[in-house]
């Protein structure tokens, strides 16, 4: 019998192929990914659809709407996702470790500068020429995966509602779970006009994970160890949903008030050096443990807040085209997925506010803009030189 069915030799060759070239991609995006979660996000579009051709913009909207459906660093999971559909369980793990792993290093070499000298070290220059580049980058992800999502005015309706609910305030997952329960009760309701009697499919249970957080009295200090540290970012990890400033919150609640292991000067350096370095802001973790305990104990708080992630992803990744097979369960996703794009939206107008403050940077941000839509340079070359020019501009106007 001699039906070649595929030679093992070469299907293992192509999987070490997929994981390698997953490795090289998110050890870039992890060291050149200013911005947060939405700009991380567009330039995981821009090379992952664009530049590769790995996936359709469908594909990679329902990935990006079962990651805001979990707990955890979005863009982290989203990495994690694509890992999983380019090159199965060991691409699941290479790109999300490869992802963290350059923020990783580059916090814990300003952890202890910050130990050594007391202080941050500056980084606005080089700052003030990302952020403008990191907006247009979002506007053409946002612009390429909203024609794909906006599939009809109903969706746009949808859309457009997010995004003013957001902006004024409303919750996140409010927003998110309220997008996809009325595209899905609209989706009823035109089959029962139209067919009438029960609903289409089995409509599969998407669990809410329910933030919750036991009280715990302020000033009751307690020994530092590194069991307890991973315990605490563990748990972080897996119930946290939302930015930065939320994070923000459950650190305090734990580190300052409850265990009194930081003062609230420190968890604000944290915070900063989060949200001033590549990759996921979840790394505030990393700065953290080296603040209490060195080397050893900023891998631990490290692994503990992103621990879950990877096991979010593995359990939802598979159920992914099952709920796209499903017209309920379909129509929940469009109505997330619309939903994750009005979010985006609405960060990118408010980082937007505090980019584009002259008119250096409004011509960065519209000659980068420029750039991704007629002549579809690289993202990551934008933002390297955005950071340059910052830089520059900063030293010469010193």
């Amino acid at each position: 019998m001699n039906d070649r069915q595929g030679d093992p030799a070469e299907a293992d060759a192509s999987q070490a192929a997929r994981v390698s070239e997953l490795a090289w991609l998110f050890l870039k995006l992890g060291t050149i990914a200013f911005g947060g979660p939405a700009a991380h996000i567009a330039m995981m579009e821009d090379e992952i659809i664009r530049r590769r051709g790995w996936m359709s913009r469908e594909k990679f909207l329902d990935l990006l709407g079962a990651t805001n459906l979990i707990p955890g660093p979005n863009s982290t999971e989203m990495a994690i996702h694509i890992g999983y559909q380019r090159a199965g369980w060991p691409g699941l793990l290479v790109a999300g470790a490869c992802f963290i792993v350059p923020a990783f290093v580059l916090v814990t070499a300003i952890a202890w500068m910050y130990v050594r000298f007391g202080s941050l070290p500056q980084a606005e220059g080089l700052l003030y020429g990302v952020k403008p580049v990191i907006i247009a980058v979002v506007l053409q992800a946002l612009w390429g995966l909203g024609r794909t999502a906006v599939k009809t005015r109903f969706l746009a309706s949808v859309a457009l509602t997010a995004l003013a609910a957001n902006l004024l305030g409303v919750n996140e997952l409010v927003v998110l779970f309220g997008g996809g329960g009325v595209v899905v009760a609209g989706a009823w309701l035109s089959h029962r006009r139209h067919h009438g009697g029960r609903p289409p499919g089995a409509l599969l249970s998407m669990p809410i994970l329910a933030s919750v957080t036991g009280a715990t009295p302020a000033g009751t200090t307690a020994s530092f160890a590194l069991w307890p540290l991973f315990l605490v970012f563990l748990k972080i990890g897996s119930v946290l949903f939302g930015s930065g400033y939320v994070l923000l919150a459950f650190l305090r609640a734990d580190l300052v008030r409850r265990l009194g292991w930081m003062t609230d000067s420190q968890l604000l350096d944290a915070i900063a050096v989060g949200q001033i370095t590549p990759g996921p802001v979840f790394t505030t973790a990393t700065f953290v443990g080296y603040l209490l305990g060195g080397p050893a104990a900023a891998l631990v708080a490290t692994v503990g807040i992103f621990l879950p992630a990877f096991f979010f992803v593995a359990l939802s990744g598979p159920l992914v085209p099952l709920l796209r097979r499903s017209r309920l369960a379909g129509a929940a996703l469009d109505g997330v997925n619309v939903s994750s794009l009005a979010l985006m939206a609405a960060v990118t107008w408010q980082l937007g506010r505090g980019a584009l403050v002259d008119v250096p940077t409004v011509l960065l941000a519209s000659l980068a803009a420029l750039l991704l839509l007629r002549h579809r340079v690289n993202s990551a070359w934008l933002v390297i030189g955005g950071g340059g020019v910052g830089a520059g501009l900063s030293y010469l106007l010193r």
